[in-house]
């Protein structure tokens, strides 16, 4: 990660720490509040075969960009194929996951929260943390 005189970053993200978030995922924090970023925050979320997010939805806007891989967005009741550079808009407050569309190849998609302070909010327990906490960006 470079950063420069106006602080402006240059991020690497081969170099930047992965965090295992269970169930064949793991983020990789790329744009955070703590590099001061002021409204919004980035990462990529990478998917083992066969591996899948429970349903969650956050405190505000998110999009999602399929970086590679095959995937499966489940939204409104309803499962919509995506492929690499395919974009998601989800507005704040909606249930949402995604699924690896592969039991063997993986999959890797970039986040994009409307917030520097999102939250995921779990559908099924309503457990809600930071996104930060996950990476402790």
């Amino acid at each position: 990660m470079i950063k420069t005189e106006s602080n402006s970053y240059l991020l690497h993200p081969a170099d930047i720490k992965k965090h295992d978030r269970g169930g064949g995922a793991s983020t990789t924090p790329l744009v955070t509040a703590g590099m001061g970023a002021s409204a919004f925050i980035t990462g990529y979320t990478e998917f083992v075969g066969g591996a899948k997010i429970p349903f969650h939805f956050h405190n505000c806007e998110e999009s999602v960009l399929l970086v590679e891989g095959n995937a499966i967005f489940d939204i409104d009741g309803q499962e919509f194929a995506i492929k690499p550079q395919d974009v998601t808009f989800i507005p704040a407050g909606v249930p949402h996951r995604f699924r690896n569309a592969s039991e063997t190849e993986p999959m890797k998609i970039m986040w994009i929260y409307g917030s520097r302070d999102a939250n995921r909010t779990l559908v099924e327990t309503g457990e809600t943390r930071p996104i930060a906490a996950e990476h402790k960006s």
